[in-house]
Order: C-alpha cells, then sequence, then structure tokens
C-alpha cells in the first residue's frame, strides 16, 4: 500500500504568503518614492556670502568689540519645493571660538526665488583665549582676516500642500576673508550644508 503524498504545513503557506504581500509593499513604496522625487526633481539649495565688511573694531587686553557684517545669498533652484526658516542662528567662528552672534528672523523662501540676509553680528566685550588674541591682532595689522560664518536653522520644506517635520539645517560658510580696509574687494565665498 503507498502512502498518500504528503502535504506541507498549514503554517508554512501563510508565511510564504505573507513574505510575498510584504516583498510587494515594500516594492510599490519604493516605486512610489521614486516616483515622488521624479516629479519633484529636488536640487540642492546654494548659499554664498556676497558681501562682508568690520565695523567698530576694538580688541583691548583679551577681549573683542566688532561688528561683522554679511550678505548672504540663498538661492533656491526648485520648482516644486519652498522652504520655511522657523528660527535662524548666526555665528562667526574664529579658530573653533564663537567671536560673533545673532539671531535671524524667520521667514519663508518660495520656490525658484533669491533671498538675501543682511546679518549683523556683535562682538560686545568677548573674551579671547590667549592664542586667538594675538592671532587676530596679527591679522588686523596685516589688513584682512579669515573667519567662518555658521547658520543653524531650524527649517521645513513645502511641497504643494504638504509640509515637512522640523529639521536642522547647517550653513557653514568658510575661510571668508575680510578686509578691513576695503570692504568693496570682497571675494564671494560660497557655503556647504549639512541636513
Amino acid at each position: 500500500m503507498a502512502n498518500p503524498p504528503s502535504q506541507p504545513p498549514r503554517h508554512s503557506k501563510i508565511l510564504r504568503y505573507i513574505a510575498i504581500v510584504l516583498l510587494v509593499l515594500i516594492v510599490l513604496v519604493g516605486l512610489a518614492v521614486l516616483i515622488t522625487w521624479l516629479i519633484i526633481k529636488p536640487k540642492r539649495f546654494v548659499y554664498t556670502i556676497e558681501e562682508g565688511s568690520i565695523k567698530n573694531y576694538n580688541l583691548t587686553k583679551n577681549h573683542l568689540n566688532s561688528t561683522f557684517e554679511f550678505a548672504l545669498r540663498s538661492y533656491n533652484p526648485n520648482s516644486k519645493i519652498s522652504i520655511y526658516y522657523d528660527s535662524i542662528e548666526a555665528s562667526v567662528e574664529y579658530d573653533d571660538q564663537t567671536i560673533a552672534f545673532e539671531v535671524v528672523d524667520p521667514f519663508f523662501q518660495p520656490h525658484r526665488n533669491v533671498t538675501r540676509l543682511d546679518l549683523k553680528l556683535t562682538s560686545q566685550y568677548v573674551p579671547l583665549s590667549g592664542s586667538n588674541s594675538k592671532d587676530i591682532a596679527l591679522e588686523r595689522s596685516s589688513g584682512e582676516i579669515e573667519i567662518a560664518v555658521m547658520l543653524k536653522a531650524r527649517i521645513r520644506y513645502k511641497v504643494g500642500m504638504w509640509k515637512s517635520k522640523d529639521r536642522i539645517l547647517i550653513i557653514w560658510c568658510s575661510p571668508v576673508r575680510v578686509r578691513f580696509s576695503r570692504p568693496n574687494n570682497f571675494e564671494r565665498t560660497y557655503c556647504d550644508t549639512e541636513l
């Protein structure tokens, strides 16, 4: 008498169906993301420092007083993406030490737009480390100082009616060379970004 063919256990069929359903869902989500990306075609935002100057410079007993003024150009090349800058903190760094700071007003940047931010960062009796004080004094005598400008922004993207969750955007502009005597000869500085 022949044995009847063995049937695969019922739970293995269920696991196979679950695996197929999960695979189909993963493929569908991947296709949705790809189609959305192809429709939106996101491009990187471009940030540059266009102008820079130092005013009211005074270095006394390792303490700095000055005003750093910059024109930051923000370019949004996207045709479907806008951005909300909900909060922005700007700072001037010299050799990893913050020497000036400003809070910038929030703003909205629509798609295919250029926005100019006039930054005015002040140092009010900022204590410098001994080496930074000497280095800044040397750079002052040479007529030019090399610094970094950093912006930390809380942003949200807008595509159509959809708005993203808050994200932190870091804009890092370095090296920024600012002349003490001839601010008209300023060289544009391109900035890097990090999300």
